[in-house]
């Protein structure tokens, strides 16, 4: 009950602290309905990619253009995507790669120590 508080408490920290530190004006609005980031080329990408499956696989994945582009041909290869026009292709891999591209990390750092639980076999000195 006490770490759902303090979660609670951390996360509206973290909101209210983004919302200083970067103006309405700057902030990128996400789509309620996909999720996807609202930048150039997001329609495109909503009209083609969810197409076939749901626009969560997009926000799940992270790449560079070659791994975006890897996964398109393999989709072409394998899942039945048509071919698709340079030009549709290249605004597809360029709001990919702007937008969700290799990631610093692929894990979240780990939690302080007393965030933990305690150890129930931990031995006693």
């Amino acid at each position: 009950m006490k770490f759902k508080k303090l979660t609670k408490s951390i996360f509206a920290t973290l909101l209210l602290s983004t919302a200083v530190i970067m103006p309405a004006s700057q902030a990128q609005q996400i789509d309620t309905v996909s999720g996807l980031l609202m930048t150039e080329g997001w329609l495109t990408v909503q009209a083609n990619c969810t197409e076939c499956h749901s626009a969560q696989i997009i926000l799940q994945n992270s790449g560079s253009r070659e791994v975006w582009q890897s996964r398109i041909v393999w989709m072409q290869e394998t899942q039945g995507l048509r071919q698709l026009e340079a030009a549709l292709e290249s605004s597809i891999l360029d709001y990919l790669t702007t937008n969700y591209g290799p990631k610093a990390a692929s894990r979240r750092a780990g939690l302080e120590a007393h965030f933990l639980p305690e150890n129930p076999y931990e031995k006693a000195n």
